[in-house]
């Protein structure tokens, strides 16, 4: 499985912004309510955040030898499913709810009730915390190259400093 592309998050945090922009303009010119999260949202963010993060220290206790028991494989590969869903989904909401935080800052002088740019803003903000821990979890799963797994001639004058066998890899051990 590839790792997640911090260029792809931001296309696609770029592109989503765009269009959640775009949705806020046309809905405030035909005078439909703004196509925002409602606040409970941020609890199932939440919820989501913190499961993918228990599962990324399970694993990364695991990694690091502070487990004596094997890990499943099928719930590291969950984990990171979870994680890299969760980096995804966090740049989907980012950029939306940025594109109509943007809309409604034209109507920050003369609109009384703010609650709609407050929810927007929150909502990216909680965006932005799945993709932190989507990646961080994402980073847990990783196993860490081992001693002795490198070519011959790497370091040596003249060779490329190579990647060690395994470096990159996620946490699981066929040992």
């Amino acid at each position: 499985m590839k790792p997640v592309s911090p260029l792809l998050l931001t296309v696609v945090g770029l592109a989503l912004a765009v269009a959640g922009w775009s949705a806020a303009v046309l809905t405030v010119r035909y005078g439909m309510a703004t196509p925002v999260l409602p606040a409970t949202a941020l609890v199932t963010m939440g919820v989501i955040v913190a499961l993918t993060l228990v599962l990324g220290i399970r694993v990364l206790r695991w990694r690091n030898g502070k487990k004596k028991k094997m890990l499943n494989p099928i719930l590291a590969a969950w984990t990171l499913v979870l994680a890299q869903a969760c980096a995804y989904t966090g740049a989907m909401l980012l950029g939306w709810h940025a594109g109509i935080f943007l809309d409604q800052l034209r109507f920050w002088s003369i609109r009384s009730g703010l609650d709609v740019t407050w929810l927007a803003l929150g909502m990216a903000g909680g965006g932005l915390v799945m993709i932190v821990v989507g990646l961080v979890v994402e980073r847990f799963c990783k196993i860490p190259p081992e001693d002795g797994e490198t070519e011959a001639g790497d370091g040596l004058p003249g060779h490329g400093r190579g990647k060690a066998k395994g470096e990159g890899e996620y946490a699981y051990r066929g040992d």
